[in-house]
């Protein structure tokens, strides 16, 4: 299993849309990064949802539910898109300022690469994440 990082802007799409629709397409990527990150990705992998420009800071988490197919909003036909599933809210956000106010988290791809949308998250930083949000579940 790999662990990713979703950002999108609450005013488009928020977790609160995310869980109300269950299963959605995540369209719109136009980073090839960010768009290969989204190839390497799982049926089954996790992600963190995070909340960019408004709040900065991660609120759930969702499961990837169908991998990397053509994005249908992409007219030139070389972007995709993968299906997320949301899984459970974050029960305590984890803010950025959290996130870069904590050494072991200060090579994170968040952190380092602060404009893209879809990143890779360690394992350890996954589970430190998940610590710090009061997140428990033995699926990692």
């Amino acid at each position: 299993m790999k662990y990713w990082l979703i950002k999108s802007e609450p005013f488009k799409w928020s977790w609160d849309m995310q869980v109300k629709k269950g299963v959605e397409h995540w369209d719109g990527v136009r980073n090839y990064q960010a768009s290969n990150n989204m190839k390497a990705m799982s049926i089954g992998d996790l992600c963190f949802f995070y909340h960019s420009n408004e709040g900065k800071e991660i609120v759930g988490i969702v499961e990837v539910a169908r991998e990397y197919y053509p994005d249908h909003t992409d007219e030139s036909g070389r972007f995709g898109m993968v299906d997320v599933k949301a899984v459970a809210p974050m029960p305590k956000p984890v803010t950025l300022a959290d996130i870069k106010a904590t050494p072991a988290l200060s090579e994170m791809a968040l952190v380092r690469q602060s404009r893209l949308s879809v990143c890779p998250v360690e394992k350890k930083e996954w589970e430190l994440i998940c610590k710090m949000g009061g997140y428990i579940k033995n699926r990692f």
